[in-house]
């Protein structure tokens, strides 16, 4: 899923983030809105990952609702 399928589906995909990444807040997760960078940011943040890990982790995430 690339960033703007990502900002365009994020209404609906906002409970699987939470799912996800159970660390992240519903604050969290309003302030991303869809933004790819932000997702990745925020991860980081609450889970003291580098970006490049962060970021595999959107990756790994977002392929799962490719269609």
């Amino acid at each position: 899923m690339n960033a703007e399928q990502l900002k365009g589906n994020w209404h609906q995909l906002k409970g699987e983030a939470l799912e996800q990444w159970g660390r992240l807040t519903d604050d969290d997760i309003d302030k991303v809105l869809g933004e790819r960078e932000k997702l990745v940011g925020k991860i980081q943040e609450r889970y003291g990952l580098s970006k490049e890990a962060a970021e595999h982790e959107v990756n790994v995430w977002s392929v799962k609702f490719e269609q």
